[in-house]
């Protein structure tokens, strides 16, 4: 059967090592039947191993419509929905519980974890292939370099881990970059507590001037002279704050901007 042609405005790189596949499929720790998503299943190197496991049903999202006719012809009993999956409304695909899967399309492996986020509460597991650096950032730990925005929204919500590294010799065509496998399993937060919107106007403002201490990098929420920078915590850079401490850092925010 005629391959697809891997096409670069789309971010294609399609995976070619069975076990690599394997693998991935076999990272979610399910016990009991569950709805999974796959996203970007292209020709369905991870979709076989996902077929074959009796606790999965699946559908798939494909943006790519040569892609969507060959998922078709290999995989007939699979439920294929072509479109993009950020622009798609969860809510109408599943009506209950359902995990996320894929190898994620890098220029927009950030976009499709923060979409996730919003039905976080649906989703008690995703699992995907990222660029290295990108898996890096998000499973890094406070006081790290790496450790920013999608790290302290992605550990808000869920526990992660960086499971394994992959070359770029296994997919066609090879990226530039190297590759690694991380899972995400829903913690017991039902919500923090602060304003959860305001949640991410803090967090994203105070890295965006990640240099800065929080008394410089917050002036765009707060005017510099405000007595709440009289606290200790504004002494401290963006990377220093676990999620506990940004939640109270936004209710601190919360009472100046009421005050």
């Amino acid at each position: 059967m005629k391959q697809v042609r891997a096409k670069k405005h789309l971010g294609q790189h399609f995976l070619k090592d069975q076990e690599i596949a394997r693998r991935i499929a076999e990272s979610f720790p399910l016990r009991e039947a569950m709805a999974v998503l796959e996203i970007g299943p292209g020709m369905g190197v991870l979709t076989r191993y996902l077929l074959q496991n009796p606790l999965i049903n699946l559908k798939a999202v494909e943006i790519d419509a040569d892609s969507v006719a060959y998922l078709h012809k290999q995989f007939p009993q699979l439920e294929v929905i072509e479109g993009d999956f950020l622009e798609m409304d969860l809510n109408k695909l599943y009506d209950d519980k359902f995990c996320v899967i894929g190898n994620f399309p890098y220029n927009i492996s950030s976009q499709i974890l923060f979409k996730v986020l919003d039905y976080k509460d649906k989703i008690p597991y995703i699992a995907g292939m990222l660029q290295k650096e990108v898996a890096e950032r998000i499973a890094s730990k406070p006081g790290k370099k790496a450790y920013g925005i999608l790290s302290v929204f992605m550990q808000a919500y869920y526990n992660v881990e960086y499971l394994f590294t992959v070359s770029k010799e296994v997919f066609d065509p090879p990226p530039k970059v190297m590759s690694a496998v991380i899972r995400f399993t829903r913690n017991e937060v039902k919500e923090l507590d602060c304003n959860e919107k305001l949640f991410r106007t803090v967090v994203k403002t105070a890295f965006n001037q990640r240099r800065k201490t929080l008394r410089n990098s917050l002036k765009p929420l707060v005017p510099k002279g405000n007595e709440m920078y009289n606290e200790s915590i504004f002494g401290k850079r963006p990377e220093q704050l676990d999620v506990k401490s940004f939640v109270y850092l936004t209710n601190l925010v919360a009472k100046a901007l009421s005050d």
